[in-house]
């Protein structure tokens, strides 16, 4: 059986990225985990520093429950470097001008939603970047 996986993303702004991101990728907030009713709930089993809170981090999944679930957390370091794993955002499939097209119309829609486009690689992909600056790319699916 293979591994399920879950994604976390260092962040100055969490909520900020959090909201970004289930725009992204049509996610919602993860509901705390049973028997909690609220994430601060379920952050005080932890004993975390006084000065930690649940606006530290989001918590975001697939409601079809089949992508990885996103943790966005806060950490006190900006962001330094090139992201050495990135996320592909995979708008469709189809022909190679219907993916070009669907890959233009999500790069565009992520930009209003705060993102910015880095660099095109025609009729392939679209890196991007999110508001913070994490690089991602929307791109063609496989055939």
């Amino acid at each position: 059986m293979a591994a399920r996986i879950d994604l976390t993303l260092d962040c100055a702004d969490a909520n900020l990225l959090a909201e970004f991101w289930k725009t992204a990728l049509g996610y919602i907030d993860e509901p705390p985990p049973a028997p909690f009713t609220t994430r601060e709930e379920w952050l005080a089993q932890f004993d975390l520093p006084e000065d930690d809170s649940a606006d530290d981090g989001a918590w975001l999944c697939d409601p079809d429950g089949v992508g990885p679930r996103l943790s966005i957390l806060k950490v006190p370091e900006p962001k330094a470097a090139k992201n050495r794993l990135h996320i592909d955002r995979v708008p469709g499939h189809g022909g190679p001008e219907e993916r070009w097209a669907r890959i233009r119309a999500e790069s565009e829609r992520l930009v209003k939603a705060g993102g910015s486009v880095l660099e095109e690689f025609d009729g392939h992909h679209v890196v991007m970047a999110d508001p913070e600056g994490n690089e991602f790319c929307v791109a063609a699916g496989s055939a």
